[in-house]
């Protein structure tokens, strides 16, 4: 009988083990002897013996008398304890057994408790007859007869247990016998108590779907492979999988779990590979060929293992370990019925192995905040949510990392508040207030930078996570070999830091999760980052010089890598004191290129307004400011561009950088005229005319302020079409542009149109012989006006399609900035659909700009507005006037306001709604006298603006004509 009995080891953890003595409370003993009773027969349906059986009925029947018919239930609390036990013994006896396996003395001994049981059984039952004879509803028994019951059935207990014991010896004689006869022991297997698999964990959220689909693959036999970084909860994950129902009704108690957790790489061997494995198991390892035992158990029948913790033997440096573990676990997975699943930060995965490879994400935002609030009560959800989501998005919802934040905030009684502050000031401590990997994130970063891979590569590998680390974006794998010059075997210490999940791919870069990256960044490591970051230096500083407006390789490399440039100008500016000068020359470049490039908000901003301000600075800074003036003016932040144009003035002025201090003054005049605030570019102009500054400018740059003062005048007509742009002539360098200029000033005063057009042609050759790409944009731009004036719309179409070209796949906001009016034209000759499908063709390579640059989104919406218009479409035409309009208020465009309020105007004449029209036609005329436009020129200077003729609502408003006669 090898596989009956066994030494009974500790009770099994039941419900009536964790009942206190002395509870007198009868509902509670009723509820245990239910759960008591079902555990009994649970068994009994399990077990192959026919005996065992027998007795776990009867002791069923006993507890089920109890339970129905015995008044004083909380007496019998020790009989049910008692069969309980007897049922733990049982179970544990028969388990392997088979009904063939009674014989010798375990028969004996299973009579012995037999009999006892049934002479308890018969008692108890004389009781409840008694009970129906006498008619009545319950029984009381007295204490001393249940006591005796309960000292039979301990006295049964262990007698069985000493026959059994018995039993193993007699066992132990034969397979003691055996193994002299067999030295190796191949064919012995001997079973030990079997571990309980883990529960699901209880904190456990945002996984279901992923659980789900796991489970799915478990029980199609399916071998798996859960990798990630350290807390990311991957050993949960498997825990949960093997409570799944599906998974417990296909393995039933044959499911393990082998944790490898706690166990030292550089000291694990084959041997304790398998041992441990063969704990888990619930066998016991006897000669010298532990792999066959642990097959011959596994063959038996269908089995699902968990091996946790598995980089500990996949980083193992023993040799036994590298040769036999991985074949080993191969092996296993050729079994039959056997399904393997892994959890490791390693990707050393065993080969030939079909592993299907789950790399472990972090948690969703909901289930982020659910486990952080699950263990923090100081405050509500709703109070707390906004505040606590954007302190888990820094953590980038690492599980680990939210629960250790949690459990330091609930523990130490801190509000949000001080939450944030600790958080703000040492992250690290935040998430150390324990020992061990769960309760400090250090520890678990440690057990990872321990692995021997990561160790052989010495202080190289150290400095590799440094920079990663230091790095917002990460490190560009594609460049790193450039980057690091001093680190030649780079690659390979990212292949290996990726095997280990400590980083992680993401296109070209190699980046890091939030919590491990503050980990390294307060560590023994941070100091390493220096040798690198000098490398990282001079690879970026010498692409920002080298870059150009023209989009080649090293505007690809700002484009891909500008998060990390700027922070390494920045840092420059702040902790490099000894390089500022090159820093802030590098800086301003750098900027121009984010204009030229990738027009985006820049985390420069502090970094260059605290720059001290000595000699030396005062030009250089001024720069930086100018240049960031125009990044803002990119991306239509028009209120921080002017403030940024003011401060490099007032710095360039302290230079007596007269030159510098003209660049602000007619951008700034510039930014104002795009807004529509007319009056304000002219006098800025006007009054720096005036200043001390103006005698020592060149005559090119006082040429210049001449061509912007011209154009702000022209647009409020405060001078004649002769008048204007004649200053700027004068100047060579300024002739051309401003000839272009002042002929299309006459003809937006209503002048000869065909003078005008023979001019504009001229000028067209001679802009084209001279390359002058921006003269050649603006005569065309005449040029398709003045056919656009003549009525000849084709024409006019074809002219701007040239600009277009000029332009298209170089410049997407320019290629845009033209296709508009060519749309808004195209809806004029009554084509509609190509007038809609120009709009949205323009708008695809212009995505970042669309999301960035109100500017643009304000031109693209006013054609949308105006086709729509023309087409009759008064609802969606009114929509992109109202957007149109509302946009014009975020950015202070007075001039597009206006286009948009008019326009609804005319969409409120067009239903007859005259009031209405009045309304949106007066606030029209307001804004035409703040901007210092004359209302009836209002599009003068913007023909591809005008609205058709047949809207006629703003020009019988100004004339006071029926239905507005009374109006003004």
């Amino acid at each position: 009988m090898k596989k009956l009995f066994k030494k009974p080891g500790a009770r099994s953890s039941h419900p009536v083990a964790e009942a206190e003595e002395g509870q007198d409370d009868n509902r509670k003993v009723v509820v245990l002897l239910g759960v008591t009773i079902a555990a009994i027969n649970t068994t009994k349906d399990l077990v192959p013996i026919e005996l065992v059986k027998g007795i776990l009925g009867t002791i069923a029947n006993i507890l089920t008398i109890a339970q129905s018919v015995i008044k004083n239930k909380s007496d019998f609390l020790e009989i049910v304890q008692k069969c309980e036990t007897i049922r733990g013994v049982l179970e544990r006896v028969s388990e392997g057994a088979t009904k063939d396996d009674l014989q010798g003395s375990s028969e004996v001994a299973l009579s012995k408790l037999n009999k006892a049981v049934n002479r308890v059984n018969s008692e108890v039952s004389s009781k409840k007859e008694q009970t129906i004879l006498g008619r009545l509803f319950s029984a009381t028994i007295d204490r001393d007869r249940i006591a005796s019951w309960g000292k039979e059935l301990d006295y049964a207990i262990s007698l069985f247990e000493f026959e059994a014991i018995a039993d193993v010896r007699v066992e132990m004689k034969k397979l003691t016998s055996e193994l002299k006869g067999n030295a190796n022991g191949s064919n012995i297997l001997r079973h030990c108590q079997v571990p309980v698999p883990p529960s699901r964990p209880s904190m456990f959220y945002g996984r279901d779907d992923l659980v789900a689909e796991l489970t799915n693959l478990v029980v199609n036999d399916e071998h798996i492979a859960l990798i990630g970084p350290g807390g990311m909860g991957k050993s949960s994950l498997a825990k949960a999988i093997l409570n799944e129902a599906l998974v417990i009704e296909k393995f039933a108690k044959r499911r393990f779990f082998v944790t490898y957790d706690g166990m030292d790489p550089s000291a694990i061997t084959f041997e304790t590979f398998m041992t441990r494995l063969a704990r888990a198991l619930g066998i016991e390892l006897v000669g010298a060929d532990p792999m066959r035992q642990v097959r011959t158990f596994l063959h038996s029948t269908s089995a699902f293992i968990v091996l946790d913790n598995a980089e500990t033997f996949e980083e193992a440096r023993g040799q036994s370990a590298l040769q036999e573990i991985p074949p080993a676990i191969a092996d296993i997975a050729d079994i039959p019925g056997i399904t393997l699943i892994i959890t490791s930060r390693s990707r050393r995965n065993a080969p030939n192995v079909r592993w299907i490879t789950k790399d472990i994400p972090p948690l969703d935002v909901g289930s982020a905040l659910e486990a952080f609030f699950r263990i923090y009560g100081q405050v509500s959800r709703s109070n707390a949510e906004e505040e606590i989501t954007n302190l888990l998005m820094e953590l980038e919802f690492h599980p680990l990392s939210i629960n250790l934040l949690a459990n330091a905030a609930q523990q130490n009684s801190w509000s949000p508040h001080t939450l944030l502050t600790r958080w703000k000031h040492q992250p690290s401590a935040v998430l150390d207030h324990g020992d061990g990997k769960l309760q400090s994130l250090s520890a678990t970063m440690q057990l990872s930078l321990s692995s021997p891979s990561i160790q052989n590569f010495g202080e190289d590998g150290g400095r590799t996570l440094a920079i990663i680390a230091f790095l917002p974006q990460g490190l560009n794998g594609d460049l790193a070999t450039q980057l690091l010059p001093s680190l030649p075997l780079i690659d390979t210490i990212c292949d290996v830091l990726c095997r280990q999940s400590l980083v992680y791919r993401q296109g070209a870069f190699i980046k890091m999760l939030a919590p491990i990256r503050h980990y390294v960044k307060n560590s023994s490591l941070a100091p390493l980052v220096s040798t690198c970051l000098r490398d990282v230096r001079v690879f970026y500083y010498r692409t920002v010089r080298q870059c150009s407006q023209e989009r080649d390789n090293h505007a690809d490399i700002i484009i891909s890598d500008h998060l990390n440039i700027e922070h390494v100008v920045a840092f420059g500016l702040t902790q490099v004191p000894d390089r500022t000068e090159e820093t802030l020359g590098i800086c301003w470049l750098f900027l121009g290129c984010l204009q030229s490039h990738l027009p985006s908000p820049t985390a420069l901003v502090p970094a260059i307004f605290n720059i001290v301000e000595e000699p030396f600075t005062l030009t250089l800074k001024a720069r930086c400011l100018y240049y960031l003036g125009q990044l803002y003016d990119a991306l239509s932040q028009l209120t921080e561009a002017i403030k940024a144009f003011q401060a490099a003035e007032a710095l360039y002025l302290s230079a007596s950088n007269h030159e510098g201090v003209a660049h602000c003054v007619t951008t700034r005049a510039d930014t104002y005229k795009c807004e529509g605030r007319l009056i304000q570019a002219q006098r800025v102009l006007e009054d720096f005319q005036r200043s001390t500054s103006w005698e020592y400018l060149s005559e090119t740059t006082k040429a210049r302020v001449w061509l912007f003062l011209d154009n702000a005048r022209m647009c409020t007509f405060t001078a004649s079409a002769d008048e204007l742009f004649v200053k700027s002539m004068e100047d060579p360098k300024c002739d051309l542009c401003s000839k272009v200029c002042h002929w299309r000033a006459k003809l937006y005063y209503g002048e000869d149109i065909v003078q005008v057009k023979i001019h504009l042609e001229e000028l067209l050759l001679q802009s084209t012989n001279n390359a002058d790409l921006l003269s050649r944009r603006d005569a065309l731009q005449g040029l398709a006006e003045v056919s656009f004036y003549r009525g000849r719309l084709s024409e006019a179409m074809d002219i701007i399609q040239e600009i277009i070209e000029m332009f298209e796949g170089k410049d997407p906001q320019e290629f845009l900035w033209f296709t508009v009016p060519k749309a808004v034209v195209a809806s004029n000759r009554g084509n509609y659909e190509l007038a809609r499908d120009l709009i949205h063709k323009a708008s695809e390579p212009l995505e970042f700009f669309s999301l960035r640059s109100a500017r643009v989104f304000l031109r693209r919406s006013y054609g949308s507005a105006h086709i729509e218009l023309t087409a009759g479409e008064y609802d969606r035409a009114e929509f992109h006037f109202t957007a149109t309009s509302e946009g014009s208020d975020m950015q202070g465009n007075l001039l597009f306001k206006a286009f948009s309020i008019r326009g609804l105007g005319e969409v409120a004449f067009a239903r007859d709604s005259f009031a209405a029209a009045a309304q949106r036609f007066a606030e029209t005329r307001s804004l035409c006298i703040e901007m210092g436009v004359p209302p009836r020129k209002l599009y003068s200077c913007f023909p591809f603006y005008t609205l058709p003729e047949q809207f006629e609502g703003w020009a019988l408003y100004l004339e006071c004509r029926s239905p507005f006669a009374s109006t003004i």
